[in-house]
């Protein structure tokens, strides 16, 4: 069990560094597509991308020390459930044009799950 939450662990990890910097960052078009798009504030943007790229920090770490990595996932748990939320609001599921974005973030809710479990089954 052990090398699926870390198989799963890395996955996620490279994920949430992957969409978590550009935000932190302010750089790129996402964090644009954020502000203008759902109306979100740039310290908003860079809080959710700190999240992230903290996220993709305690899951490295908690490989070798594993309430982290779960804590870890949950937390990414958590901010996806708020990303689908805002992309709802936002109306993006029902347009095809922002249909395929919108879909990232619950693909990620359901990778930052099963990483929580399998890590929690691995203890």
């Amino acid at each position: 069990m052990y090398i699926a939450a870390a198989v799963l662990s890395v996955l996620l990890a490279l994920g949430s560094l992957a969409a978590g910097a550009p935000k932190a960052l302010l750089k790129g078009d996402v964090p644009a597509a954020l502000q203008s798009h759902m109306g979100l504030s740039a310290g908003l943007v860079r809080f959710i991308g700190v999240a992230e790229v903290a996220a993709a920090v305690g899951l490295v770490i908690g490989l070798s020390w594993q309430p982290l990595g779960i804590a870890a996932a949950l937390g990414m748990v958590v901010t996806m459930i708020g990303a689908v939320g805002f992309h709802t609001k936002a109306g993006d599921y029902a347009d095809p044009s922002t249909r395929n974005n919108a879909l990232s973030p619950v693909a990620f809710l359901l990778l930052a799950a099963a990483t929580a479990v399998t890590l929690g089954l691995a203890m």
